[in-house]
């Protein structure tokens, strides 16, 4: 694969053999981040389940302290009463049966996140086929689905992330900019790891966190010693 310059730079800077402190580790993102632009920095964390088993899932949501750096769009589907309370607690789409049209008709995907009441999710599972590849249909484990709608938005407002396990059974996560500083992703990566840590599930067997990586947009990845979190 080829590398840019600033790439290449950087990389000589990392041991791609050393499990650094995760202080180090995001001391060396922020200090190697070269691009023009506010990198995000993402946590890719490789789990040791087997997301084939429905007993070894690993996925839920957590309000990172300082966000994510990114303003999240969100889109409420509720009732016609609930639209302003909704609207009041930040959300920037709100609606019912006419946003399904939309987004069937129009192929719509301008929102960042979807929320919905429970008594919507009748109208809203018609879109399961649409919205699922996408990470977008509204689940309770991620706190997409809420009675409380006004809670489910200020939270995404204010840096509530979701994790989930990919395919290969690995964890990938914003967890904030690179202007951000060290000390603040390292108090967002505490909040993650310790929800994630939170989430192993009881038939999980051997080495639960099996590496954990961090990375700018642009550069390379840092490996973090992870197991400490979990002595």
């Amino acid at each position: 694969m080829f590398r840019g310059k600033n790439y290449r730079e950087s990389a000589k800077n990392i041991d791609r053999a050393t499990l650094y402190d995760a202080q180090d580790a995001f001391d060396l993102v922020v200090k190697n981040a070269k691009a023009k632009f506010d990198e995000t920095v993402e946590l890719h964390i490789k789990l040791g389940v087997d997301s084939r088993h429905a007993d070894q899932q690993v996925r839920g949501a957590v309000v990172l302290p300082h966000g994510t750096g990114k303003t999240k769009r969100v889109l409420v589907f509720c009732k016609p009463e609930r639209e302003e309370e909704a609207k009041a607690a930040g959300a920037d789409f709100v609606g019912g049966q006419e946003l399904v049209q939309k987004i069937q008709s129009e192929n719509w995907f301008d929102y960042d996140v979807v929320v919905a009441t429970p008594d919507m999710m009748g109208v809203v599972g018609r879109l399961g086929r649409v919205l699922g590849p996408k990470g977008l249909m509204p689940s309770p484990k991620a706190g997409t689905v809420s009675p409380d709608i006004a809670k489910a938005v200020s939270e995404i407002k204010a840096g509530k992330v979701e994790y989930r396990l990919d395919k290969t059974n690995i964890i990938h996560c914003p967890i904030g900019k690179v202007s951000f500083g060290t000390e603040k992703l390292m108090e967002n990566y505490n909040t993650l790891i310790a929800a994630v840590i939170k989430a192993k599930p009881a038939a999980a067997k051997g080495q639960y966190i099996r590496s954990c990586v961090t990375a700018s947009t642009m550069g390379p990845g840092v490996k973090i010693n992870a197991a400490k979190q979990m002595a």
